[in-house]
């Protein structure tokens, strides 16, 4: 197997302790699903007890929290933008988050101050629908725009929201770069998980929303899990996990590890360079796994990881198929999870740790065994149905040989 073709990981001791802990504590992410149940068609997603694949493999148990069933939007993000916008929208009314509700913004003397508002970000597809649709529930603006390469029915279903969304000839960082000239040309507001330094605000209420499903998995176990895989891209969304994770269970802390695609590794890197900085990737990010082809870590997010995660894992894009095949076609009695590229990430890596006896050693170091309780998040479905069935049916991106 080539190098392009390995399973990567470094280990680090984490500090424990981040400035921004507080955004992403048991009692935040309770403020953030106080907001979430007063949206019409709220309920938890379900956290998939996989029991057989958990025997299959020789581990206590297998969770999947399927995040296709968020809102009808087919990926959780929808949780981030509505928070975001919720709280953007209460400071401009001078209302505070913990009274706001869903049918207040849509009260027509409500309406009628924040309906010339428009919401400007960049996305690979699930983000920006989750704005569009937030935008659109609430009768005001949006502009979305896309990095190159990304897929006809991901922007169509932004532009079925009413949205003014395109395809850019950029990659996805300097599709934010773009997406923040154009809010600041225009007087759009610009909403963005990516933080930097000088814009964390908006990106911690995004983080901060992300809580919401952490919280109904947490509250849906019946005991810890003992080891949490999260996905990454800038970091966002298992930074903000990883923090309310180290706050829900504080000594009973599971053992967190990150994945990402090894051709937009910056967590990856930032994590293996150890020096205390940044550490991006540039060039075309050239993964299956849309949602994570970023190439420059949130600074909130690599806060929190820097914090609360032991383990860092660089994986080519056949481990992602290999979760999309494997929570595909479910061994008899477990239920079916239809994951998108990068939503499979986690369990495909975590099932290959099982199955692949040459990586016994990295198995150990992560402390997998029988008595492992896993849990993973299915962050989308097939947002991409054609990417999907391509994968799933024709065994597009298998797994190499040795």
């Amino acid at each position: 197997m080539t190098m392009e073709n390995e399973i990567k990981i470094v280990t680090r001791k984490s500090s424990g302790k981040c400035q921004w802990d507080g955004l992403f504590t048991r009692q935040a992410a309770e403020t953030a699903r106080n907001f979430h149940r007063t949206i019409p068609g709220y309920k938890p997603t379900p956290l998939v007890d996989l029991k057989g694949l958990a025997e299959h493999l020789g581990l206590e148990a297998f969770y999947v929290k399927d995040e296709s069933f968020r809102f009808g939007l087919n990926a959780f993000k929808g949780l981030g933008g509505s928070f975001c916008v919720a709280q953007v929208l209460g400071e401009k009314l001078g209302i505070p988050i913990t009274e706001m509700t869903f049918a207040l913004l849509q009260d027509p003397a409500v309406h009628a101050k924040i309906k010339d508002l428009c919401f400007v970000t960049a996305t690979d597809g699930n983000h920006g629908r989750g704005i569009a649709w937030t935008a659109h529930c609430l009768g005001v603006k949006s502009r979305v725009f896309m990095p190159k390469g990304s897929s006809r029915e991901r922007l169509e279903n932004i532009r079925a929201l009413g949205s003014d969304a395109c395809i850019t000839e950029f990659n996805y960082d300097d599709t934010v770069r773009h997406a923040a000239r154009v809010a600041e040309e225009t007087g759009g507001i610009l909403v963005q998980d990516t933080a930097w330094e000088g814009y964390e605000s908006i990106p911690g209420w995004i983080m901060e929303g992300y809580t919401t499903l952490a919280l109904e998995a947490a509250e849906a176990l019946s005991q810890p899990p003992t080891h949490i895989f999260l996905q990454a891209g800038v970091g966002a969304m298992s930074g903000a996990l990883a923090g309310f994770f180290a706050d829900y269970y504080g000594s009973r802390k599971p053992v967190i590890t990150i994945v990402e695609p090894n051709r937009a590794d910056c967590i990856f890197r930032t994590a293996a360079a150890g020096d205390g900085k940044l550490h991006t990737v540039t060039g075309a990010l050239d993964t299956i796994m849309a949602g994570l082809a970023c190439g420059e870590p949130c600074t909130l997010g690599w806060g929190e990881l820097a914090a609360h995660a032991e383990h860092f894992a660089s994986v080519p894009d056949w481990v992602a198929a290999q979760g999309m095949r494997i929570l595909g076609a479910p061994v008899p009695g477990d239920s079916r999870v239809i994951s998108g590229e990068s939503g499979a990430v986690t369990s495909g890596f975590v099932c290959e740790l099982y199955r692949n006896k040459e990586l016994e050693p990295l198995k150990k170091e992560l402390g997998l065994d029988k008595d492992s309780r896993v849990l993973c998040i299915s962050t989308e479905g097939a947002t991409d149905r054609e990417s999907y069935r391509h994968i799933v049916w024709d065994g597009a991106w298998g797994k190499p040989c040795s």
